[in-house]
């Protein structure tokens, strides 16, 4: 395999200039900038340039600093995968479900642990969604439950077989101390020991999420930041139809419906008054 050697473009192509932000546990001083030049060498760069540095806390100091990366990387050598789907919207999800499943495809998600943020489960499954992109609650052919946040692991999978749900989505925002590794993992460990992993399709998210990281823990796919509500219906809905043996690939043609425009209000007839004797 041919190698593609790649550097970080700044001005010209393969100058290897790169902008770093980060903060050191030091007052502000010019002893703080030299430390953070210093620093910044250890990683392997050249021709350091502490840009901006300020003091944002007693005995902390934070600094951008340009500098040129030394080494290539070979990107033929890089590997990633991503969710197997193809990216379909609203209103062809929506004719696939109708016209292969016969039914409504049931998807409960939510913030487990003691994680309080809904940012990520709201932008995929609140009616509004994201960008302009629909969330799962408004799609006709969907029963979308979202729960919310701090929902423990045993109440979220209570949920889905009370509901019998086809696609479970898990969202962690927090990642302090990897703490929503351990929460996906308890969440992947539960279902495992009551023979449930099988049962549905696993779907994690959050902004330290991909899907390689998903897999690996146990799931069918991860979602990371800029996933906007139709990928996540895309996935599900082709990935249920794989299983069920009918790939989304002879899936028939699907005709766009187009919106429908609001009738103009009509116009009320004046009230006549009535004149009094």
């Amino acid at each position: 395999m041919t190698k593609q050697l790649i550097k970080p473009y700044g001005d010209t192509a393969g100058d290897g200039i790169v902008q770093l932000s980060f903060t050191l546990p030091v007052e502000y001083s010019a002893r703080a900038k030299k430390a953070a030049e210093a620093y910044v060498s250890k990683l392997n760069f050249e021709n350091i340039q502490v840009v901006h540095a300020h003091k944002i806390a007693e005995g902390f100091t934070y600094f951008v600093v340009y500098a040129r990366a030394i080494p290539f990387l070979d990107y033929s050598q890089v590997e990633a995968t991503e969710v197997p789907a193809t990216e379909l919207d609203f209103y062809e999800v929506n004719a696939l479900i109708r016209e292969n499943l016969g039914r409504k495809v049931v998807v409960v998600g939510a913030t487990i642990g003691s994680d309080a943020h809904t940012v990520g489960i709201d932008a995929i499954m609140n009616m509004k969604g994201y960008k302009g992109n629909y969330g799962l609650e408004r799609y006709p052919e969907l029963t979308a439950l979202n729960m919310g946040a701090q929902i423990p692991p045993e109440i979220l999978l209570k949920k889905a077989l009370e509901t019998n749900a086809d696609a479970i989505l898990v969202s962690q925002t927090v990642t302090q101390k990897d703490a929503h590794l351990r929460n996906f993992t308890e969440f992947v460990e539960m279902l495992e020991a009551e023979n449930l992993r099988k049962r549905f399709l696993l779907i994690a998210g959050g902004p330290r999420m991909n899907n390689d990281i998903a897999i690996e823990l146990g799931y069918d796919a991860g979602f990371g930041p800029g996933t906007l509500p139709s990928h996540v219906a895309s996935y599900i809905i082709t990935t249920l139809l794989e299983r069920k043996g009918r790939p989304e690939k002879n899936r028939p043609e699907v005709k766009v419906r187009k919106p429908i425009k609001k009738a103009s209000p009509k116009k009320k007839k004046p009230v006549r008054k009535i004149a009094r004797k």
